[in-house]
């Protein structure tokens, strides 16, 4: 899913017309003008219609479809979707799984070069391979574009695509025991998933053209490989100074939303928090608490700091018991919303690089 450059893929046959515009002509004579005969325009093309049929291009070598919109960009981009329509695959455009598929190198045996619309493409919000065939306007305003796809060119594009994908899968799925069995391991898994997912869509788009797949592997199979990893790997938490296990069940959140376990104290993988409650100032009548907060989560087998966390939190109120109790609310809140992105951030970094 990627880079800066604009796609580079073998034209298809382009067939432009030309647009006659509607124009009033006044021509002096003597003293007096007279209008000029009206142009008619070009009557609207049959191939705008829906059925999106093309006299230049063959239905048994292209599938074609029409896009409407107020631009021409907006037509275009309703002729894609049209297009990705008759495959009935899952819209979506993950970008920093885009990111990551071209960090692992997976495009890299493609025989084209990949731009910025591969997010597009490799989530079928567009499809790798189509093109704009042509385009018509009324010249009011109301655009019309038409997405062809080569069935021929589209067999190679994605069998290509599919066996590209199936090698990184291997890559990424095929390790040892120990190997597996960590945050790694689940990180690979996981990613193998949303690759097998875009493998289930390139079928559907075979199956069209003519060149349907089987035996491919689906990505509820990896996610539960995943879910079998992360069961196997329980995170221990420990949290000094907690109040009735607040803070540790913030935390414990932001692991068990990713399918985890935790409990225990000694784990491969452990959450270490220190946090310390002080009273700090007055203003009026409201007295203040703060807190401040480090967590480290540490892989024992090698005593490193796999992610750092730290903040403080300062809140006021009446009394100094509830001043505390709003500085643990806020706590709660920013640890499950800020460490849970963290934790997630810190798991995608683990897939490796090909």
């Amino acid at each position: 899913m990627f880079g800066a450059s604009r796609f580079r893929l073998s034209s298809l046959l382009k067939i432009g017309l030309s647009s006659l515009c509607l124009a009033f002509m006044f021509a002096s004579c003597g003293t007096g003008g007279a209008a000029a005969p009206v142009v008619p325009r070009a009557a609207e093309p049959e191939w705008t219609r829906a059925s999106g049929l093309h006299p230049g291009f063959n239905s048994n070598i292209y599938l074609t479809a029409p896009g409407h919109g107020s631009s021409r960009q907006a037509a275009e981009l309703d002729a894609f979707r049209s297009l990705v329509s008759i495959f009935g695959v899952m819209v979506q455009a993950d970008i920093r799984l885009a990111e990551m598929y071209r960090r692992t190198g997976a495009v890299s045996t493609h025989d084209f070069a990949f731009g910025q619309e591969i997010i597009l493409g490799a989530g079928m919000d567009n499809l790798v391979g189509a093109e704009i065939g042509d385009r018509w306007d009324d010249g009011r305003g109301h655009h019309v574009a038409l997405a062809v796809l080569n069935r021929r060119r589209a067999i190679q594009i994605y069998s290509e695509m599919i066996r590209s994908n199936l090698e990184l899968i291997d890559n990424l799925t095929n390790m040892s025991p120990a190997e597996r069995n960590t945050f790694s391991g689940f990180s690979r898994y996981q990613f193998a998933a949303a690759i097998a997912d875009m493998n289930a869509n390139y079928a559907a788009v075979l199956s069209v053209v003519g060149a349907p797949v089987q035996g491919l592997r689906s990505g509820d199979d990896f996610r539960r490989g995943a879910q079998e990893i992360a069961s196997a790997i329980p995170v221990g938490i420990n949290v000094n100074n907690d109040r009735a296990e607040r803070i540790q069940g913030a935390f414990a959140r932001t692991f068990t939303d990713l399918g985890f376990r935790t409990g225990g104290g000694h784990q491969r993988y452990m959450l270490e928090v220190n946090m310390v409650i002080l009273p700090t100032d007055h203003a009026g009548q409201n007295v203040f608490s703060r807190m401040e907060l480090s967590a480290n989560l540490i892989d024992t087998n090698t005593a490193t700091v796999l992610l750092p966390f730290n903040f403080n939190v300062r809140e006021g109120h009446r009394t100094q018991s509830e001043a505390e109790n709003r500085v643990f609310l806020v706590a709660e809140q920013r640890i499950y919303r800020e460490y849970g992105d963290m934790l997630s951030d810190f798991l995608f970094q683990l897939i490796p690089g090909r």
